[in-house]
């Protein structure tokens, strides 16, 4: 036997005899597995209204049992005011698991704010909360995202009364999709893609896959039409180029009445100084661009309408500021679950990550 042979012979029985004795052999640096995932953080770190995790940006699974010795009625709310899980009643001595997955960032809430508290903080609220146990571990790499780009009325608002519709819109989705919140107060097309801290900022997050939902026209109010279009091509180019698909969503109406009952104006329908029809533009450029469009601007004329002067003053926050145009909570919630409603319609969402009813 040659030399040669004779050490692949020696070779090969050395290796027969390290798995025998039940060793395996080093394996290839290139073939090694990928590093074991976090262990899960748990209810020791909560109390029984709030829980606190200390962990860096990014996307988190939580899964939440509710319940205890007597009746409840548990909602979780988290970060700058989302609105992550719905109110969840549970009969006396039952469980029930809940799960969702939740975006943190820095900042923590709108882009040109304050950087918020670091890491993870959910806050159990209803009727009578009731919190057995808790999980939280980071989500899947390829976990999909819902961005938002955006003005005040879907923001992250950071205070009392005000809601954005995007603050409320986590609780309707399920474990594996996310909802980071980009939107930011007081922005247009114009300074949204002028400011880094927004598109600069945004347009990197965007992965293969992911939505992003983009409504901007309460601001533009001295944009004239050509510049109104071309940037709202521009950030639907941008989206592409990321390999994210982008949505347009016609903005919430505002509610100023005719003597009639309708809100057939230009105030309410979004028509600024310049004659720049916003909810018009936004479609045309969803069918020039070959994009989905939620048309939120028909949606909620026609919630606004149905309820009437009176009945839609709740939607706002005329009670409280004689604002027309800013949502109460519960105009948020309303407006979100419309919002959630035609992202199924349009199959853009699978429908078994999406909470109904």
């Amino acid at each position: 036997m040659s030399r040669a042979r004779r050490t692949s012979h020696l070779t090969c029985l050395a290796l027969t005899a390290t798995i025998a004795l039940g060793t395996a052999p080093t394996p290839n640096p290139a073939h090694a597995q990928a590093p074991a995932r976090p262990p899960a953080l748990g209810i020791d770190h909560c109390t029984p209204t709030a829980c606190h995790f200390d962990v860096p940006s990014g996307a988190y699974d939580v899964k939440v049992v509710l319940g205890g010795d007597s009746a409840s009625s548990t909602s979780v709310g988290g970060e700058t005011r989302r609105a992550l899980l719905p109110e969840t009643a549970v009969p006396a001595g039952e469980r029930v698991a809940r799960a969702f997955t939740v975006d943190v960032r820095t900042p923590e809430g709108e882009p040109t704010g304050a950087d918020g508290t670091p890491g993870l903080d959910l806050v159990f609220g209803g009727a009578a909360p009731a919190l057995a146990d808790i999980r939280v571990t980071p989500a899947r790499r390829h976990t999909r995202q819902i961005l938002l780009v955006g003005d005040s009325t879907v923001c992250d608002q950071p205070g009392d009364p005000y809601y954005g519709w995007g603050q409320q819109l986590p609780q309707f989705l399920r474990k594996g999709l996310s909802v980071a919140n980009h939107a930011d107060s007081g922005e247009s097309t114009v300074s949204y893609l002028a400011d880094p801290r927004l598109w600069d900022t945004v347009r990197p997050l965007i992965r293969p896959g992911d939505l992003v939902l983009v409504q901007l026209a309460h601001n533009d109010k001295t944009t004239d039409e050509p510049t109104y279009r071309a940037n709202l091509e521009a950030l639907v180019a941008g989206v592409r180029e990321q390999g994210g698909e982008p949505v347009l969503v016609t903005p919430v109406v505002r509610r100023w009445f005719n003597a009639d009952g309708t809100l057939n104006n230009g105030t309410a329908l979004l028509v600024n100084g310049l004659g720049v029809d916003h909810p018009a533009v936004i479609r045309s450029v969803a069918a020039a661009e070959d994009v989905p469009l939620i048309d939120l601007t028909a949606r909620t004329k026609e919630v606004v309408e149905a309820l009437g002067v009176e009945g839609s003053k709740s939607l706002y926050l005329y009670d409280e500021k004689r604002d027309n145009t800013h949502t109460s909570r519960h105009g948020a919630t309303v407006y979100a679950a419309l919002v959630r409603d035609e992202l199924l319609a349009r199959r853009l969402v699978p429908p078994g990550l999406v909470r109904v009813g």
